[in-house]
């Protein structure tokens, strides 16, 4: 970019765990969607992996916020500056303010009102051009599928605060299902699990960690089975040091509950299906993406129960925020952007 360049191009996953913003093909941001704001003042001073590492520490002038609850925003405020401070990170080469042009996935569920909210904190943001994608559209490009072929596809996209769930053909989404439960919720169950099974407190980041290392769908994963997790933590009762040991079979048995309300969503889109669509999702199998595809065995637990082969994505975390990249480039051509 030189000096005379005013105009910057970008695409954002702009999730309720995690925002990914890329510019030129490449992800120049990956960073937890929070923010940290002075209380007094309700000025920004830090976001991303700085306003996490605070999370949970702060004093009485701090406050660290998630803006985006269940995938839509809830503090909008918030969620401006967020935007705003992970839009400085990309960095620009001009000596003015550059003019953005951007596309940001959002639920499929998402209301009118819900979209305006996000299409309002972009353009606050300084977004000039914006436009807005489904995030199960956006996650079967980014996972490479020919979402204009007159085939039937089905992308379950598993985030932080929804699983979006949609059938794919001809450009558009023939049927979908957004369900609030997700990432977030899997953190929840165990957080309650841990308190009640083993009188430990543990925070939402704890509870984080112990999904990421021994986190699981299914109670037999035999040579793939995770070692035990030491999880450190004050007693409910009487807030003395307490040292828990937790395996993977404890975390399948209290995730369940939340990964059936998926399977049933997802049994609730096939129902719906058209049949020539229906016949071509069993052939081709349904593509797990998001953050959820990476629990251990649930790729096996749902083909199990489904009776069609499901395919965890390659790098699930990253297929939303690639397919918004390529919607970027192809904005012209893809009639599903919505302005």
């Amino acid at each position: 970019m030189g000096i005379f360049t005013f105009k910057q191009d970008i695409a954002m996953d702009l999730g309720t765990a995690n925002t990914i913003i890329i510019r030129d093909g490449k992800i120049v941001v990956n960073q937890p969607s929070m923010v940290a704001l002075d209380r007094r003042t309700d000025k920004m001073m830090a976001v991303g992996e700085k306003a996490k590492a605070m999370q949970g520490k702060e004093h009485g002038n701090i406050r660290t916020i998630r803006p985006l609850k269940d995938g839509v925003i809830a503090d909008f405020n918030a969620c401006e500056q967020m935007i705003r401070g992970l839009i400085k990170m990309v960095g620009h080469h001009s000596i003015f303010a550059p003019s953005l042009r951007m596309v940001i996935g959002v639920p499929s569920g998402s209301t009118e009102v819900e979209l305006r909210a996000v299409r309002d904190s972009a353009e606050h943001a300084g977004g000039r051009d914006v436009f807005l994608i489904y995030e199960p559209m956006a996650a079967a490009i980014g996972i490479g599928l020919d979402v204009e072929a007159p085939e039937g596809n089905m992308v379950v996209d598993i985030g932080g605060g929804t699983t979006e769930i949609a059938v794919i053909s001809l450009g558009g989404i023939v049927k979908n299902n957004s369900i609030k439960v997700a990432g977030d919720d899997f953190n929840e169950d165990i957080q309650e699990y841990m308190g009640r099974q083993h009188n430990v407190r543990v925070s939402e980041r704890m509870a984080e960690r112990i999904k990421i290392n021994v986190g699981a769908a299914i109670a037999d994963l035999g040579e793939n089975a995770p070692d035990e997790y030491i999880v450190h933590g004050p007693n409910r009762i009487t807030a003395l040091p307490m040292e828990v040991s937790v395996n993977y079979q404890e975390i399948a048995h209290c995730l369940d509950k939340s990964i059936v309300r998926i399977e049933t969503a997802i049994l609730n889109a096939l129902e719906d299906t058209p049949p020539e669509l229906y016949a071509d999702i069993v052939h081709n199998g349904i593509y797990l993406s998001g953050g959820g595809a990476l629990l251990r065995g649930l790729d096996k637990r749902l083909s199990d129960k489904i009776n069609i082969p499901f395919h965890v994505a390659e790098e699930p975390l990253l297929c939303v925020a690639k397919g918004t990249g390529v919607a970027l480039k192809n904005a012209d051509r893809f009639s599903f952007l919505m302005r």
